[in-house]
C-alpha cells in the first residue's frame, strides 16, 4: 500500500488538536484539514458535509447567518426566524448531495422534520405540501421523523418547500447520518431535562399538598394552607412554562393550521387545570389541584419519553444503507497504482480510479481494475461471508474491502449509487402507511374532536349536578382520552420489521406490503432465475438446417448481443474470437426472442412459437431432456438450430415450496419455457399448479383470473415479462438479481439472491401486524372504557394522567417487545 496513504493529511494553519467545527461545534477530527473562508477568515470544519453546507452558504450570499446564529455551545439550535434562508437549498452542488433525480425535472429527497411530536403534525405537513403546485408526493415516517417528498423542478424549487414547512412552524433539513445523530442526542437531553423539571416539580408540590389531604381534623390553619397553596403555585410554574412547552407550541401550530391534532386537548387541560388551581389560590376560594396537573405533566412527558426512545431505536434499524458513504477516498492520479491523493468521498466522479485499501468501505459503486481479493457485502445482502473479486467484477458501495487491495473504477457515485437507491426504496417504504394506518389515522383525529365535544357536555352536565367538581371532570375527560396510542400502533412496529427485513437481505419498497402479504392466500412463482439459478448453460446444439452447428451459434451470438437475458450469458463466450455477423434493425419482443435482418436475412431466435411464425412447424421437435429448456433459431428458409440450456434448481427451492404448502397457501408455476420442461421442474417440487410456454400477458392474465376467484396472490419473478403480473399482483416479491423494471414494481426485493428470504419476509410480517392489532385493540379498548368513566366522574384527572401514559406505554412497550424479538 503507498505510504502517502497513511500519511497524515496536511494541517491548516492555525489547526490544533481538539478544535471545534466553524459551523456545527463539533470536534474536530485528528488530521482532518477541511477550511471554508467565512466572514473574511479560514474558518476548521469537521467533515465534508459541513464543509459543502458552509461553501454553500457563504457563495449563495448567506454569510451573515454566522453573526446571527445562536453561538455554540448556547444551547440548542437557533430559533427558526435565525435560519439563513432556505435557497442555499437550491444550489445545484448542495444539492448533489442529497437529492435525487429522475427525468428531466423530477426530484426527490429525503428531509429530516424538526418540530413533529404526534401524528397530527405529520398529518399537516403531508396535507400542506400537496397543495404546493409541482409537488409530486409527499409522505412523513412517524417513527422516524422524516419526509420523503419528490417535486417538479421546473414548477417548484426546494426552497420554496422547505419555506412552506417553516411557515407551519416546523423546520426541514437535508437528512444527514452524523447531524441526525447529534440532533437526536440534544432532543434526548432535552427530554429528559424537561422530564426532570416536571418530576422535581411534583414531588416536591406533592410535599406541600400532602398535610391537606391528611388533615381530617382541620388542625392545619387557613394561613397555613394558604401559604402551601402559593408555593405549590410557584413550583408548579416552571412545569407549566418550561417542561410543557412543546405541547402547547404543538397546539397552537396546530389551531394556527386549522386542524385539531392531540396536543390541543392536553394543553386545554393542562391550562384549564392550573388555571383554575391559580384562581382558587387567588381568590382563596375552592380547592387547587397543583399536585395533580404537576404529576399529569410528568406522566406525559414520561410517555413522551419512552416513544422518543422506541422511535430511535426502531429507526435505526432503516440507517445502516443511509450511514454507508466513508468521508474520504484516494483518488489516484493518470495511470499510476499509488500515486494520488486523500479526497472527499463526495468529490468522486464517474471514470475515477480509486485505491480501495484492506479494511475500508468501498466510496461508490464501480469494477475492479486490477487486484484480487474479496469484500463484505452484507451491507445489501445480509449475507456476511465474503465475495471473491477480481478484475472485471462489480464492487458495491459501501461493502467492505477485507484482504487485499483493489484498484476500482468508478461507475456510480452519491446517490446514483445500488445502496442509496435501495435507501431510498426502504425510506420510501417506511414513510408510506398501509390502509390499517390510514384507517387509524381517522380515528385517532375524529376521536379529538369527539373529545372535545364530550369535555365541553361534562363540563355543562356537571355544572348543574356539582358547580365544584365541573372542570376536574371535563379536565379528566380531556386527559384519560389517548389518540396518541392509535397514532403509534402501527408506525413504530412497521419501522422495525422493515429495518429487521433490510438487516436480512430483504428490501420492502411499498409500506402496504407487509399488510398484502400476511393476508396472501396463493404464491405464483416463476421458473427461470427464481425457482432456478438463473445462470443457464449450453448443453447442446440440433443441427436442424443447412448451417452447420457453429455458424449457427455465431448467429445466435450476434442477434443475442446487446440482450442482458440469461440466455444471452448462456450463449457467450467472451474469450472467443468470431466473425463479425452483420445484425440490422433488432427488435426485441419480451418473453418471447429476438427478430433481425442478419446479412440480409430476417431471422429469430427464441420461443418454439415465436420462431415457428417465419419458420413454419412441420419440423418435429424432440422434447428436451429433464431440467433442460429450449431455444431456438429460425428464418423464413426454415428452422436452423436449436439451443439445448440447462439450469440448475436453487437449493433452498424444494424449502420454499414445501413451507409454502404447509402454511396451506396455493403454490403455481407459471413460466415461459416450454411445457415439458416446466412440467418437469414442477414435478421435482411436487407443485400441481404449472402452467409453460406462458407469455408476458398469459401472466397477467393467470393472476387476475385468481383474483377474481377471491383469492390474494403474491407474484415472485425475475425477469422483464413478469413485470406486468408483478404490478398486477396483491403484493409482488422480485429477485435481487433480476431486471430492474421488475424489482420496480416489486413490494419487496430478495438482495440475498435466497428464496428463504420469502420465509423470512412472511414471518416477520405476521409478527408485525399480530402486534399491530394487538396495539389497536388495545387503544380503542382503553378509549372506550376511560372515556366514560372520566365523564361519569369515576376517574380524575390524576388517574385520567396515568391512564393515558398507561395506554402509551403499553403500546410502546409491545413494539419494544417486537423489536427484541426481531433483533
Amino acid at each position: 500500500m503507498p505510504s502517502s496513504l497513511a500519511a497524515p493529511l496536511e494541517r491548516a494553519p492555525g489547526w490544533a488538536p481538539g478544535s471545534a467545527c466553524f459551523h456545527c461545534s463539533l470536534p474536530v477530527p485528528g488530521g482532518v484539514s477541511l477550511r471554508v473562508n467565512v466572514l473574511g477568515h479560514p474558518r476548521q470544519m469537521c467533515c465534508a458535509g459541513c464543509e459543502a453546507v458552509a461553501r454553500t452558504i457563504v457563495e449563495a450570499g448567506f454569510e451573515s447567518y454566522y453573526e446571527t446564529r445562536t453561538p455554540p455551545g448556547a444551547g440548542g439550535p437557533p430559533p427558526l426566524a435565525e435560519l439563513p434562508g432556505a435557497a442555499i437549498y437550491d444550489d445545484p452542488l448542495a444539492q448533489r448531495r442529497f437529492v435525487a433525480t429522475s427525468g428531466e425535472h423530477g426530484r426527490e429527497a429525503s428531509l429530516v422534520l424538526d418540530g413533529i411530536r404526534c401524528a397530527a403534525c405529520m398529518w399537516l405537513n403531508e396535507r400542506f405540501l400537496r397543495r404546493l403546485p409541482g409537488v409530486t408526493s409527499v409522505s412523513v415516517n412517524y417513527a422516524t421523523r422524516r419526509m420523503q417528498v419528490a417535486w417538479d423542478a421546473k414548477r417548484v424549487a426546494l426552497s420554496a418547500i422547505i419555506e412552506a414547512v417553516r411557515s407551519l412552524g416546523y423546520d426541514a433539513y437535508p437528512f444527514d447520518p452524523a447531524k441526525q445523530r447529534e440532533h437526536e442526542r440534544a432532543e434526548q437531553r432535552a427530554s429528559l431535562w424537561r422530564l426532570f423539571v416536571a418530576g422535581f416539580g411534583a414531588m416536591q408540590v406533592m410535599m406541600y399538598a400532602f398535610p391537606r389531604y391528611i388533615d381530617d381534623t382541620g388542625t392545619l390553619g387557613d394561613d397555613a394552607e394558604q401559604v402551601m397553596r402559593w408555593a405549590s403555585l410557584v413550583l408548579t410554574l416552571p412545569v407549566i412554562v418550561f417542561a410543557c412547552g412543546p405541547f402547547f407550541r404543538s397546539a397552537l401550530a396546530e389551531l394556527r393550521a386549522g386542524r385539531m391534532g392531540i396536543d390541543v386537548p392536553v394543553s386545554l387541560g393542562i391550562l384549564a387545570g392550573f388555571g383554575a388551581s391559580a384562581w382558587a389560590t387567588t381568590t382563596g376560594r375552592g380547592e387547587v389541584y397543583f399536585d395533580s396537573v404537576a404529576m399529569l405533566a410528568f406522566l406525559l412527558l414520561g410517555s413522551r419519553h419512552l416513544e422518543l426512545s422506541a422511535r430511535r431505536k426502531a429507526a435505526a434499524g432503516l440507517d445502516h444503507l443511509a450511514r454507508w458513504m466513508p468521508p474520504f477516498a484516494f483518488r489516484l492520479e493518470g495511470q499510476s497504482a499509488c500515486e494520488g491523493q486523500r479526497v472527499a468521498a463526495h468529490e468522486l466522479r464517474t471514470g475515477d480510479r480509486v485505491l480501495v485499501a484492506p479494511g475500508e468501505p468501498v466510496p461508490a459503486d464501480g469494477r475492479v481494475e486490477s487486484g484480487h481479493g474479496s469484500t463484505d457485502e452484507s451491507l445489501l445482502t445480509g449475507e456476511s461471508r465474503p465475495v471473491e473479486k477480481g478484475p472485471g467484477a462489480a464492487l458495491i458501495g459501501g461493502s467492505i474491502c477485507i484482504d487485499q487491495p483493489l484498484v476500482m473504477r468508478v461507475t456510480k457515485t452519491g446517490l446514483d449509487t445500488q445502496a442509496a437507491a435501495i435507501a431510498r426504496l426502504i425510506e420510501r417504504a417506511a414513510a408510506g402507511r398501509p390502509r390499517l394506518v390510514e384507517t387509524a389515522d381517522r380515528i385517532a383525529h375524529r376521536l379529538t374532536w369527539v373529545v372535545l365535544a364530550i369535555a365541553f357536555a361534562t363540563l355543562a352536565g356537571w355544572a348543574m349536578i356539582d358547580p365544584a367538581r365541573a372542570p376536574w371532570a371535563a379536565i379528566a375527560v380531556l386527559m384519560v382520552t389517548c389518540p396518541c396510542a392509535l397514532g403509534l400502533a402501527a408506525p413504530l412496529a412497521l419501522t422495525s420489521a422493515t429495518g429487521a427485513l433490510a438487516r436480512r437481505g430483504v428490501v420492502v419498497t411499498r409500506a402496504r406490503a407487509i399488510e398484502s402479504l400476511v393476508s396472501a392466500t396463493d404464491v405464483v412463482l416463476d421458473k427461470t432465475g427464481t425457482l432456478t439459478e438463473g445462470r443457464p448453460r449450453l448443453a447442446h446444439i440440433d443441427r436442424m438446417g443447412p448451417l452447420d452447428r457453429a455458424e449457427c451459434l455465431e448467429i445466435a451470438r450476434a442477434l443475442e448481443a446487446g440482450s442482458a437475458h440469461p440466455v444471452a450469458r448462456a450463449l457467450a463466450d467472451p474469450s472467443a474470437t468470431h466473425r463479425a455477423v452483420e445484425v440490422i434493425d433488432p427488435r426485441h419482443v419480451a418473453g418471447s426472442g429476438i427478430e433481425a435482418l442478419v446479412e440480409g436475412v430476417r431471422m429469430r431466435i427464441g420461443t418454439r412459437h415465436f420462431v415457428a411464425q417465419i419458420a413454419g412447424s412441420a419440423v418435429p421437435i424432440e422434447p428436451p431432456g429433464s431440467g433442460e429448456s429450449s431455444v431456438f433459431l429460425g428464418a423464413g428458409s426454415g428452422w436452423l438450430a436449436r439451443f439445448r440450456l440447462a439450469d440448475t434448481l436453487r437449493p433452498d427451492a424444494s424449502d420454499l415450496v414445501n413451507a409454502l404448502r404447509a402454511r396451506g397457501l396455493g403454490v403455481h408455476l407459471i413460466s415461459g419455457d416450454d411445457a415439458a420442461t416446466v412440467g418437469d421442474v414442477a414435478s421435482r417440487l411436487g407443485i400441481a399448479c404449472v402452467r409453460g410456454a406462458v407469455p408476458p400477458a398469459g401472466k397477467l392474465d393467470y393472476v387476475r383470473s385468481l383474483q377474481a376467484a377471491g383469492r390474494k396472490v403474491a407474484l415472485l419473478g425475475d425477469g422483464l415479462n413478469d413485470a406486468p403480473g408483478l404490478a398486477q399482483a396483491d403484493v409482488s416479491i422480485a429477485m435481487g438479481q433480476g431486471a430492474a423494471l421488475a424489482q420496480q414494481q416489486a413490494d419487496f426485493v430478495l438482495l440475498s439472491g435466497k428464496l428463504s428470504g420469502v420465509l423470512e419476509a412472511a414471518r416477520i410480517a405476521r409478527a408485525a401486524m399480530a402486534v399491530i392489532r394487538q396495539n389497536f385493540g388495545w387503544a380503542l379498548g382503553y378509549n372506550v372504557i376511560a372515556l366514560p368513566l372520566a365523564a361519569f366522574g369515576f376517574i380524575g384527572p390524576l388517574e385520567a394522567a396515568i391512564g393515558m401514559a398507561a395506554s402509551s406505554f403499553v403500546v410502546v412497550l409491545n413494539c419494544a417487545r417486537l423489536e427484541a424479538a426481531l433483533g
